[in-house]
């Protein structure tokens, strides 16, 4: 069984409302459709409410309604924006999560506001989504304007000081920026793509080892890359934090090339990996995380 923890779709949107790159998120039904091609049995759709880099947005109402539609194969996440409420460090978050998780989410994400991670509107947000218990998807950036996500330097240091900020929220870690630094041969321009080669254990290795708190979601090509660009250092990687990570996909056109389905399938026909830490990565895992049994 697949379980994805990264997906998007939105209902229908004027033909001229695209992404900078011609395509568009999947329609509740083309999303369904690829994932019934790929075996995936359910996927966890993100909301997005930050503007940054955006051609729409997807607000967790809409992500409800389409969930509600596909009880059986969706699981909502909302979003919530930090300048919310009152674009201070003042706002009190706490209805809001109440109400969303009330509705059926069951997590949060894609956070992609582009201001440090560890900026004290993020920090005071930080505080109540770890009150509501649920898990939090980032974006992570390497700079301000003219991309989206939160922002943090060569190193993660602003990760670290989240981390231990906030020690009962789970963190799902995605994107370039965070994967890149499974590595240490990383500068600032390969910090930003996906590095190839052989792995020797860089940052992201000593921030899984040091903070429970901190999950791995594997999706996009940077996730696939983490894991596949040296396949002897990610079958250990896999092996040893095998608790804290998550097979995803990043659905978010359509059509879309999906290798880490091939990949999967791939470890367990071969026996590369163990039935237990397969099935914990593929879905096993989310379902704990999202206390779906």
């Amino acid at each position: 069984m697949f379980l994805d923890i990264h997906t998007h779709t939105a209902e229908e949107r004027h033909p001229s409302i695209t992404r900078l790159n011609g395509s568009s998120y999947p329609s509740p039904e083309q999303l369904i459709a690829m994932l019934d091609t790929a075996g995936i049995e359910k996927a966890v759709i993100l909301s997005l409410v930050s503007p940054e880099y955006r051609y729409t947005l997807v607000p967790p109402e809409e992500t409800l309604r389409i969930a509600n539609r596909y009880p059986d194969r969706l699981i909502p996440f909302c979003n919530i924006d930090p300048r919310f409420l009152t674009n201070s460090t003042e706002a009190d978050f706490t209805n809001l999560l109440e109400a969303y998780k009330s509705l059926g989410c069951r997590g949060i994400g894609e956070y992609i506001p582009n201001i440090p991670l560890d900026d004290p509107l993020n920090m005071n947000f930080f505080h109540y989504v770890e009150e509501s218990g649920l898990p939090l998807t980032f974006h992570l950036s390497a700079q301000q304007g003219g991309n989206y996500g939160c922002i943090d330097e060569r190193g993660l240091p602003r990760i670290e000081r989240v981390l231990k900020s906030f020690p009962n929220l789970i963190f799902l870690a995605h994107s370039q920026v965070f994967w890149s630094e499974i590595g240490n041969e990383i500068d600032e321009t390969s910090r930003r793509g996906y590095p190839s080669g052989k792995v020797i254990p860089g940052r992201v290795v000593e921030l899984m080892k040091n903070y429970p708190n901190l999950h791995g979601d594997l999706s996009a090509k940077s996730g696939f890359n983490a894991i596949s660009r040296d396949p002897e250092f990610g079958y250990r990687f896999m092996e040893e934090f095998s608790d804290r990570l998550y097979f995803g996909t990043d659905i978010a056109s359509t059509p879309q090339e999906l290798p880490i389905v091939d990949y999967f399938n791939t470890m367990r026909r071969e026996k590369i990996l163990s039935e237990e830490i397969l099935d914990k990565i593929s879905w096993k895992n989310a379902f704990t995380l999202l206390r779906l049994s």
